[in-house]
């Protein structure tokens, strides 16, 4: 007994000693580093030929250790502060409105309903020149936007031009908090299939979400849709709180793993949930990031619900932010996450780079295989891969071309100032003389494009040069490229319906604002019809949701 006692103090020492070793050597070696690092910055800023801006200096090259490591580790320095509690709360002091640039000025793109800019009567199209007396010519977004912000309760003045007017408006308006809802449309379709859209993750949006619930159940809705596509996520608690809505009491939804194992964590739902049988869709995209793949995860790995769209971003990286000193802060990854299955969805392995230095995907063949609660197969390291995939729709040349030019949003803002009147529904339909008109309107206008056949061409161009065969048909690939190409008008007739689709959100959202927007492209929307069908089809949806034959013989 005695031998095995002195056997375990040995172990013990050994270990402890191991392990101090391993510290210490860390330890040193980032101490070694900081003081080459410290010297080196020192040396740099005495003798350098020129004038140095320390700060700087320091900034760039904080910037470029961490680019190494991922994307979401990142410095964040005193003066971007409020920025980053604006992106994560959603809260800031300010006018209330989306901007973009227009020519040498800034142009209101979307006022936010019943906030300051809206009040003040500032309308999407107004052309900011002035801010405070300032001209505004030639400043980029960024540094207007900043002009506009401000505590709640100050005033600011801006001089605007408008369509149809020859005279600048000077509008004064009273900055206040500007708090971006999280939930800007939920209602009921179909007759009885609740919806709901969540742009992100901020600190109220799992009450936001069962404000809207709670509103749809008094409407007696038999099914729900969860709208998650762009959302690219927020904070991890509201992720949590989220799941709970529909997921009992009790059950793991996630967890995570870090390099400081007092750091791993199990979540769980801790409260007791609204509704835990309505059948659920939640909807996904390429957009659809961190906190949303964390409901979408759960939700399929619980067997909770069927998730259609497209393979979302693939983010499992959770960030915590460290203080630093003189205000400034540290947003550094800290642990992976892994939803229910015990998959981690994470896409991109920034810890082995490849030769170029860019982050490696996740090879499929390496992804592993993890089932649901009811035995179904999920796969990690790619994202969430939903039940139904639906393939995103491509857009013509010509429509993107006339939106990026944006020429809709001028058409939108001349058809605003010229129906005023007008009781403007979400399933406004613009009318063949309102595209007749539309027509017109580019007939003097630049948006220059190829078509989809010239595309083709191009490509086979390129193709015929590497295989040094271009000379020799040089001539029919010039004939078949004027045979190609169209007349503009020829296009605008040819793809009308997806121009006019385009066209009538734009319109609607100058009565209605974005909420309206929201309620108009939904009219259209493919995968909204195809989780409506798939709910009110209870055999399709109990099949998704239960195990094949053929998977259970693996």
């Amino acid at each position: 007994m005695k031998n095995i006692k002195n056997k375990l103090v040995v172990l013990f020492i050994f270990c402890a000693s191991v392990f101090s070793y391993s510290f210490v050597d860390v330890y040193f070696e980032a101490s070694k580093n900081l003081d080459i690092f410290a010297t080196l910055f020192r040396e740099l800023n005495i003798y350098y030929v020129d004038e140095t801006n320390p700060g700087d200096l320091m900034k760039k090259g904080i910037d470029a250790m961490l680019k190494s490591l991922d994307p979401y580790t990142s410095y964040i320095p005193e003066s971007d502060i409020e920025d980053y509690k604006i992106a994560t709360t959603g809260q800031y002091g300010g006018i209330g409105a989306l901007i973009r640039k227009k020519d040498e000025y800034i142009m209101i793109a979307d006022p936010y309903e019943g906030f300051a800019a809206d009040k003040a009567g500032l309308k999407a199209g107004d052309v900011i020149v002035e801010v405070d007396g300032e001209s505004i010519k030639s400043k980029n977004s960024t540094i207007v936007s900043s002009m506009l912000k401000g505590q709640p309760g100050t005033d600011v003045k801006v001089r605007v031009e408008r369509f149809g007017q020859k005279e600048l408006l000077e509008l004064k308006i009273t900055r206040e908090e500007i708090k971006i809802g999280s939930v800007p449309h939920s209602g009921v379709m179909d007759g009885d299939v609740g919806y709901i859209k969540l742009n992100s993750f901020t600190p109220e949006a799992s009450d936001d979400i069962v404000a809207a619930f709670t509103k749809l159940q008094e409407q007696d809705i038999k099914y729900m849709i969860l709208d998650l596509r762009d959302n690219p996520g927020g904070l991890l608690r509201e992720a949590i709180d989220v799941c709970n809505i529909f997921i009992e009491k009790g059950e793991e939804i996630l967890n995570t793993r870090s390099k400081v194992k007092e750091w791993d964590k199990s979540y769980r739902a801790l409260n007791m949930a609204m509704d835990v049988e309505i059948p659920l869709v939640v909807l996904i995209s390429r957009g659809s990031a961190s906190a949303s793949e964390i409901v979408a995860g759960t939700v399929q790995d619980l067997d909770r619900g069927i998730v259609i769209g497209q393979r979302s971003f693939g983010k499992g990286l959770v960030q915590t932010t460290r203080p630093l000193s003189y205000n400034s802060q540290l947003k550094v990854t800290t642990a992976k996450y892994y939803t229910p299955s015990g998959r981690c969805i994470q896409a991109l392995d920034y810890s082995n780079r490849n030769d170029d230095g860019s982050a490696g995907r996740i090879a499929d063949s390496l992804m592993t295989e993890f089932k649901t609660v009811g035995g179904r197969s999920v796969f990690d390291g790619g994202g969430i891969e939903p039940d139904i995939n639906i393939v995103v729709p491509k857009y013509s040349n010509v429509i993107k071309s006339i939106v990026g030019n944006q020429l809709i949003f001028d058409f939108a803002t001349e058809y605003y100032y010229g129906h005023q009147n007008d009781n403007m529904k979400s399933n406004f339909t613009i009318s063949d003389e309102d595209y007749k008109a539309f027509e017109k309107f580019l007939e003097d206008k630049e948006y220059d494009y190829d078509s989809e056949s010239a595309d083709l061409i191009e490509e086979l161009e390129e193709l015929a040069k590497k295989e040094e065969a271009y000379e020799a048909v040089k001539t029919e690939f010039e004939g078949l490229r004027k045979i190609l190409i169209r007349d503009k008008s020829q296009d605008l007739l040819i793809h009308k319906e997806e121009i006019s689709e385009f066209i009538n959100q734009e319109i609607v959202s100058r009565y209605l604002y974005q909420k309206g927007r929201i309620q108009s492209t939904l009219l259209v929307d493919n995968e909204i019809e195809v989780a409506i069908a798939t709910l009110k089809n209870k055999k399709k949806y109990s099949d998704i949701l239960t195990v094949s034959n053929t998977e259970e013989k693996k």
